[in-house]
Formats: C-alpha cells, structure tokens, sequence
C-alpha cells in the first residue's frame, strides 16, 4: 500500500512538474492571471444570469435600432410569389431559377410562377457524381494522399452551388414547370440521401482506384451512374421528357394549351443563352481588383463551366446593380446572410446587434481580414430586385428570399448600404449592363485557383 500511495504522490509531482515547465502551455502562474480577467462584479454577474438562460442574440439586439426601416425602394423589379427551398441547400438553384422566372413573368403576363426545382436538382446531382467519378478516374495514378485526390474525396457531392451550375443545368436539359415535376420530402430535406450517395461515391471511388485499364474504369463508370439515377429517381421521380402544360395570363384567362419538351419550354419562355449572356462579379479584397480568376474543379459537370468572375471595387458592382434594377432585370446575389441578421424583422444592418457592448469586447477586423481569417464568407444566395436612391446614392437594397412567405420582410430581406459593403460577394448580371471601359477586363486569361480555396464554397 505505501508503494502505491508514494507511485501516486510521484505521479501528481510529474504532473504538476509538467504543468510549470511546458513551454507555451498555460502554467499555473499564467492562470492565476488569466483569472483576473473576469472581475465577478455586478454587471458581469447580471451577463452571467442573463446568458444561462437567453440567446445572444436577444441580449445583443440593440434597443436603439429597433424601428422598423423604411420599406420603400426607389426602383424595383417586378416579381410575383416567394419559394421556399426548406431543409435543402439549395438556394443557388431557387435564386437562379427565380431570376430566369421574374424575366418569363414580365415577358409573358404570367400570374404566379416557379420552374420546377426538383427537375434541375435531379440532374444537377446525377451531373456532380459523374464529375466526381470522372475526375477520380482522371487522378486515379495520383497517391490517395494528393492534395487534389483528397480534395474529391472530402467533397464527392453536395447540394450547395452556384450560378454558373444554373446556367450549365438549364442550358442542357431545359425547364419544366413546377406542377410538371413538384417538390417531394426528400428534395426539401436533402442531408440525409446526400449523406448516402457521398458514402456510395466514396465507395465507388476506391474500385475506379483499382481499375485495371481506361476500358474498365469507364465500364464501371455506367454502372455506377445507373445506380445513382435508379435511386435519385426512387427520391425524385424520374424527369420527364415531355409534357403538356397551359398558359394562363396574369388575369387567369386562358392562353395557351401545347405539349413540350423542357428545351422547348425554355426556349418559349425564357429563350436567353445563361452560358453567354451573364456575367459573375466578386468582391474581394484580398485579391487584386481588374481581374477575373477560374476555380478549378468548381463546377456541376465535367463538360460544365468552371466558376469564372471578374474581381471588381465595390462601387464599381454597385453601379452595375443599379443599372440592372433600372433595367428591370433581377439578379443573383449572394452574401454571408448570417451576420448582423434580424429574423423578425427581415433586417440586415450593422447595428441590429450591439455584440460589443454585452461582451466587452470590439471587434476590428475590416472585409479583407475576415475573409482571410475564414471569419466571413459567402453563405447563401438570393434575388436581388430592389435598392433605394436618395440624392444619387444608394442607402439600402432589397432581395427576394427563398425561405417562404413568412420569413423576414414578406420573404424578403432589406438590408442597409453599409451591411452590402461589408457582407455582400457575389453579383451575377446580363452582359449587356456592364460598362464598356470594364468588357475587356473579361477577355484576359483568368488566374486559375485551386478547388479548396477556402473563399469559393458553394452557396447553400
């Protein structure tokens, strides 16, 4: 027993030994002064309270900035209904399809409107798993440990996107309304079939590695495809490839009755070449501005568009915006929806929160070092169709929201100038809005950049 208690004594002593002489490591002395740090006096014993049984964000939200802001917009483009995507990430695919929809709307007097999500989300997801095999079978020679072998395998599927995937999808296998081909439970809650089809990809992954010869990875390749289409058939339905549909006008009278095929149905009521005619701006500042950049392996098919953007200041994609708006043209917009949000009220404004104030602390990094500090990032697109202007400035913008009538601001989000400056990426806008001096800035060679930059995520 004395043995025992001097091994444990002499255990405690290593130990405590050890705590005083890690270098870098918190010591005991160093604790005593960390410790100063939280006074226990009344106010941080109210915050204590306070916080063991309230939300940050309740005890964050600024009392001074609770009026509702001004709802009314200078300029706004006409749209008519709001979608909701649910528990999917889809929100890339709902914002495209509802820039495509405000144009087929005011084009053709429709009433209420929407494509059909779940017939592009069916293709968009068979087209990413043949990305994902086709590229492992192009690496299959690459060590498991390359960086770009790993990559794919952390990354096989997913369904977060982004505009140029809208433009690719539609582009090669049309639309269809949404009555044609209608949401299912799985379409709205995407995680758990995701989560599957990764685990059979990786799967089939590893038997393309083992492949023999080009023949019989390609081979396997079909076979592989045909199980995913069986089962994203059995979640979806299978995509029809004809339809009858009826045209009503805004007043419910009759129009039309025809059959189609969904290239037909496109080419009728939208008819714009996406692959061509849009433009994607970025701002980032920890790039250098006049330039456009390409990431690799950033796209929804293999024989897809990489992710392509011109790199701009942001008073340069505001005028654009501005112009597009005018125009009457929506416009796909994406942002880091998350940060100062106020769900009640549909706001985004810097000053919804006073996070400062409660903590003690200040936060004082600017738009170049949250990015680079992963601290900031695009997050979610949206519609954008609205800004107000007053004496020739912008003070706030308004986008179209595809998570249901009752979310925010009528399913929208108004946010103010400066939240825009800080907190908006991505701007997708016809070619036709951008100024001359900056059209040949898109005709130079882009930098390419790799696939897990950690900037260019897919929007979900």
């Amino acid at each position: 027993m004395k043995i025992k208690r001097m091994m444990t004594a002499l255990a405690v002593l290593c130990c405590v030994a050890a705590w005083a002489q890690t270098e870098g490591g918190i010591s005991e002395e160093l604790l005593t002064q960390i410790r100063k740090g939280y006074e226990n006096n009344a106010a941080d014993k109210a915050i204590r309270n306070a916080l063991n049984t309230t939300s940050l964000n309740v005890l964050a939200e600024n009392a001074e900035n609770q009026a509702m802001m001004d709802t009314h917009f200078s300029d706004k483009v006409p749209t008519k209904g709001i979608t909701n995507q649910k528990q999917s990430g889809r929100c890339w695919l709902f914002t495209g399809l509802n820039v495509l929809r405000a144009a087929a709307i005011s084009t053709h007097n429709m009433g209420e409107f929407q494509f059909s999500q779940s017939y592009c989300f069916f293709y968009d997801q068979l087209e990413k798993a043949n990305l994902f095999l086709q590229a492992i079978i192009d690496t299959r020679k690459l060590p498991l440990d390359d960086r770009k072998v790993d990559w794919l395998l952390s990354n096989p599927l997913s369904d977060g996107g982004t505009f140029t995937g809208v433009a690719n999808l539609v582009m090669k296998y049309g639309v269809v309304p949404a009555e044609v081909m209608p949401e299912s439970f799985i379409a709205n809650n995407t995680s758990a079939l995701s989560g599957q089809l990764k685990t059979l990809l990786r799967q089939d992954a590893l038997k393309l590695r083992g492949a023999k010869t080009d023949k019989q990875s390609a081979g396997m390749k079909v076979e592989m495809l045909s199980e995913i289409y069986r089962i994203l058939c059995l979640a979806y339905g299978e995509p029809p490839r004809e339809f009858e549909w009826s045209l009503y006008d805004a007043s419910g009278e009759f129009v039309s009755h025809k059959t189609y095929t969904p290239q037909e149905f496109y080419n009728e009521f939208v008819g714009f070449d996406l692959n061509r005619g849009y433009v994607m701006l970025m701002n980032d500042p920890c790039r250098e501005y006049y330039k456009t950049y390409e990431i690799e392996y950033d796209r929804h098919l293999y024989d897809g568009d990489n992710w392509l953007y011109l790199n701009l200041p942001m008073d340069r994609i505001k005028e654009i915006a501005i112009a597009s708006i005018k125009g009457g043209d929506a416009m796909y917009f994406s942002c880091d929806v998350g940060k100062f949000l106020n769900r009640k009220n549909g706001t985004l404004d810097l000053a919804n929160y006073d996070y400062e104030s409660l903590l003690g602390v200040e936060f004082t990094m600017d738009k170049k070092q949250r990015i680079s500090t992963h601290a900031s990032g695009s997050s979610h697109a949206m519609t954008l169709i609205a800004v107000d202007i007053r004496d020739g400035e912008p003070v706030k913008w308004m986008v179209e929201n595809s998570w249901g009538r009752e979310s925010g601001y009528k399913g929208c989000l108004i946010m103010t100038d400066e939240w825009f400056d800080e907190y908006m990426f991505r701007l997708v806008v016809e070619r036709d809005y951008i100024p001359e001096d900056l059209r040949g800035y898109l005709e130079l060679k882009p930098v390419m950049l790799p696939a897990w930059d950690p900037m260019f995520l897919p929007e979900e």
